[in-house]
């Protein structure tokens, strides 16, 4: 089976378009997403329709529950907040619909697929060896795959362990042996200084998992997020990917 993981499209369609076209010359078998379709970009109805379509699984995030009024805005910074504000303003029935039907963490025969870590699934941020072994620890598969924090990572918890960015390209071993911890990066607001959308191949055929990047028009949908009055720096950040 071949399967295409995406997380964190924020509202992002010109990269979830992107995205999927690059997944659909995969021949994959399925699409899983880890969450974090809204919030922040300006085509949040669009990404929730699309993803509702083709995902076989999607995950609810902190940005999504934020929106669905299950987590109190004060916790985010005054962009988040206020792009979840808007959001809910224009948030339709589908999609509210849909998105309050999704749980933050979901078990296949292949992986456990958590929004932030086994350990706490909306909130927790996996971005070091350690926080990563205390994940594989708690997790119930060898392979975890884990969103929200907008890089593309990956970490081992074995004998000679390794870990941190996966830029494009990176190409790993999928065994069974050994306990992984995968982040595909994000869809639509990358911040590991690669500003193209991000994605993750796993092909348990061939046991390997490949770290995928892809263009997008970048200045379309900052002139969206302009459009809609949306806070300046969430158009800024996406020149860069930070």
């Amino acid at each position: 089976m071949r399967v295409a993981v995406i997380s964190d499209v924020h509202g992002n369609l010109e990269a979830l378009t992107a995205a999927l076209g690059a997944i659909d010359g995969c021949g994959i078998d399925a699409m899983w997403c880890l969450g974090d379709l809204v919030g922040y970009g300006p085509r949040p109805n669009e990404c929730c329709a699309l993803v509702a379509a083709r995902a076989a699984v999607c995950l609810v995030g902190n940005h999504d529950l934020g929106v669905l009024g299950e987590i109190d805005l004060d916790v985010f910074s005054h962009e988040a907040a206020e792009s979840a504000r808007w959001t809910r303003a224009v948030l339709s029935e589908e999609a509210t619909s849909f998105l309050a039907g999704l749980s933050p963490l979901h078990e296949t025969d292949e992986a456990l697929l958590v929004h932030g870590s086994p350990r706490d699934p909306v909130w927790e941020y996996v971005l070091s060896f350690g926080q990563a072994v205390a994940a594989l620890a708690a997790a119930t598969r060898p392979l975890v795959l884990v969103g929200h924090s907008h890089a593309a990572l990956h970490f081992e918890d074995s004998d000679g362990s390794a870990g941190g960015l996966a830029p494009g390209g990176t190409t790993l071993p999928l065994k069974p042996e050994r306990r992984r911890l995968l982040n595909p990066g994000s869809v639509g607001q990358p911040r590991d200084g690669d500003p193209r959308a991000a994605w993750l191949l796993l092909d348990f055929e061939e046991h390997r998992a490949v770290f995928e990047r892809v263009a997008y028009d970048v200045a379309a949908t900052q002139a969206q997020i302009r459009a809609a009055r949306l806070p300046e720096e969430l158009a800024d950040r996406l020149t860069e990917g930070f």
